[in-house]
């Protein structure tokens, strides 16, 4: 019961993640500090390709763990 709570939530998270890498919206967690270091090392395509690719990584183990 608590993997698959846990799987939900992971697969939530991605896609909130994804969907914030895709309209940039709110502005508030793109001007935070952690952010905006990520901009700088990685520029602005960089740096939301890493956050899909990452989204992307945690939602498949959301997936695997809803079905495990």
């Amino acid at each position: 019961m608590g993997m698959l709570i846990l799987g939900i939530f992971m697969i939530l998270y991605g896609v909130f993640v994804i969907f914030l890498s895709i309209t940039k919206k709110p502005a508030a967690i793109w001007n935070m500090g952690k952010v905006q270091g990520f901009v700088k090392i990685l520029g602005e395509t960089g740096t939301k390709i890493f956050f899909i690719i990452f989204a992307c990584i945690v939602g498949g183990f959301g997936i695997w763990f809803v079905t495990w």
